[in-house]
């Protein structure tokens, strides 16, 4: 197989990872306490990957070209208009006050946010595995592993607000297959041009969507259902992505 071959499947297996999340929805809980676990959870582990992996690898990134100030000025301008693009997102998909369907838009939210993060890192996985696999290899063990809780924010408010397995796992499915598309992308159009400060600028925008989308949405609406169980499920969401950047950096 030619390493681009090796770079599509790896990028699909990746991605293919998210789908492990929608299994959560067979697990047999009082449906509030689930949800409130599931949303603290991914809160957790979005807020804990923008944190440990995205701004600092935006920052490495970047820094290759640029002083620290200039640096620090392109990360906060990315994060800004990740802010900013996550509340533009939120008011397209709509509000409301009524449970099932804020659930629902959570998990759209989730879907879409996941998706613009998924792209770059098929785009990162398939430039790494086509000039070493090795690292390629290892690089899609640390993305599955921390695909698996996003797949979690995505199926378990479609499939409770829903009652559908068929569209939490399409839905969580969608996000997932957005990991070999952005390995597509790399491969016709921008394996020549991507450089290290545009994947650096998306990076911190990533960042600012998945901290906005973490706190003002998924924690907020996990206090809702079961505000005892919130925290603590956040912090192991915290501690899973964290002893994932140790192992695999």
């Amino acid at each position: 197989m030619s390493d681009n071959g090796y770079a599509f499947l790896l990028s699909t297996m990746a991605g293919i990872s998210t789908l492990i999340g929608f299994l959560f929805i067979y697990i047999k809980k009082d449906r509030n306490s689930m949800i409130s676990k599931a949303l603290g959870f991914a809160s957790g582990v979005m807020l804990t990957i923008s944190i440990i992996d995205l701004i600092p690898n935006s920052f490495l990134l970047i820094i290759k070209s640029y002083s620290r100030i200039y640096t620090l000025f392109f990360i906060l301008m990315g994060f800004l208009i990740g802010i900013i693009l996550s509340g533009i997102i939120d008011k397209r998909v709509g509000k409301s006050s009524e449970n099932g369907l804020k659930l629902y838009k959570l998990g759209i939210i989730a879907m879409l946010i996941i998706m613009l993060h998924n792209i770059p890192e098929g785009i990162a996985t398939f430039i790494t595995t086509t000039s070493n696999i090795k690292l390629g290899i290892i690089l899609t063990i640390a993305i599955a592993l921390h695909n698996i809780p996003e797949g979690i924010s995505i199926s378990i408010p479609i499939y409770y607000s829903t009652n559908s397995k068929i569209k939490a796992f399409l839905y969580t499915l969608i996000s997932g297959m957005s990991e070999p598309l952005g390995a597509l992308i790399s491969y016709l159009f921008l394996s020549k041009f991507v450089n290290d400060i545009i994947l650096g600028i998306i990076y911190s925008i990533i960042a600012g969507m998945m901290i906005n989308i973490a706190i003002n949405e998924l924690y907020k609406e996990a206090i809702k259902y079961n505000k005892k169980n919130t925290t603590t499920y956040f912090l192991i969401g915290s501690f899973i992505m964290i002893l994932n950047h140790i192992l695999f950096g």
